[in-house]
């Protein structure tokens, strides 16, 4: 008897060190393919991943005044690792025999312009952390600000101008946002930088635009969660007295509303500080943009105000993140490993 239990208790202590061995062996691979994802990443998910690995952090701290904080969190964490998972692929896809097909070449395109797909998930984010630190709005200090500036209600005073056409026009103008980055991104990812001002690749001009906005995007984002602005739209529902009806574009606009809008992250104008990152980068890039962006740009600041979703604190505080994101940017791109393999 005494020899049966000591076989088992041998047998028992062998499935032990097999088990452990095994832990540590899965340990050590996912440290390994961990460590893979990393070295594949460039500026842009540096700056991306840095946020989400921030935001995530305030969730866990602050779950208690998000609502279903652990349903958000899984899709959180879900997007991190899909963002780890296709620079990896593309990474692989260069050495790999099957990134020699058109799998490989639409890993690496994906890889190319997955950002625009962070910039939406970041900003409809939002909507769930609006109270994520502060419970209320500080709405007030935005509408202080512009009376402050300008002795009115800038959203209430401009419904005097209000009429189809000019609704139209103006949620044309808003609507415009949506191309600014896109045409950019795809002039430099075709075409490349202007040679006569840059002896730069296309490929780093595209990653430093996309890391620039990221960083802009960033950086508002986490104001955002801090100084919580739901905007003129809710704020001063009671004092827009005047519909805002209009044709196509208002049409288009209110279906994109009705279907994507935050309530909450109206300060800084993300609008704006995307705009104002793709008008530098136009500048920098290819000038001949620069000067058809300029006249959109000017107009899709004010039909911010105009269409009431944002103050003139918010599209003013639009253009220094802005410009600071554009800033950072380009100074991440000057570090090893900024731009990813092609």
């Amino acid at each position: 008897m005494e020899v049966i239990r000591s076989e088992a208790r041998a047998e028992s202590e062998a499935g032990d060190v097999l088990r452990v061995f095994s832990i540590r062996s899965w340990i050590s691979r996912a440290r390994a393919a961990f460590v893979a994802a990393l070295d594949a990443c460039g500026a842009f998910e540096w700056v991306a991943l840095s946020y989400l690995g921030f935001s995530g952090l305030l969730m866990i701290l602050f779950a208690k005044n998000v609502p279903r904080a652990g349903r958000l969190l899984e899709i959180h964490a879900s997007a991190v690792t899909a963002i780890l998972t296709l620079v990896t692929a593309a990474r692989s896809s260069l050495s790999a025999n099957w990134g020699r097909g058109a799998l490989g070449q639409t890993v690496r395109v994906m890889r190319d312009w997955y950002p625009q797909a962070v910039f939406l998930f970041c900003f409809e984010e939002l909507g769930a952390l609006a109270h994520l630190i502060r419970s209320g709005w500080c709405d007030s200090w935005m509408m202080a600000f512009d009376r402050w500036l300008t002795g009115v209600n800038p959203t209430v005073w401009l419904q005097r101008f209000v009429n189809p056409i000019f609704t139209d026009f103006m949620q044309m103008a808003y609507l415009s946002y949506f191309f600014f980055l896109t045409i950019l991104g795809f002039v430099l990812y075709i075409w490349g930088a202007d040679s006569s001002r840059h002896n730069l690749s296309g490929r780093k001009a595209f990653w430093a635009v996309m890391t620039s906005s990221m960083a802009a995007y960033v950086l508002g984002y986490t104001i955002s969660l801090f100084v919580p602005v739901e905007s003129p739209h809710y704020f001063l529902a009671s004092m827009q007295l005047m519909p805002l009806h209009g044709a196509p574009f208002t049409l288009l606009s209110d279906l994109i509303e009705r279907y994507g809008r935050v309530h909450g992250g109206a300060f800084p104008s993300e609008h704006v500080v995307g705009s104002f990152v793709a008008l530098l980068g136009a500048w920098r890039y290819r000038r001949g943009l620069f000067w058809i962006f300029l006249p959109f740009f000017a107009c899709m600041c004010i039909s911010t105000i105009y269409v009431r979703n944002h103050y003139i604190a918010d599209v003013l505080a639009g253009i220094v993140v802005g410009w600071i994101g554009f800033s950072l940017g380009h100074l991440l791109m000057r570090l090893r490993g900024a731009c990813p393999e092609n």
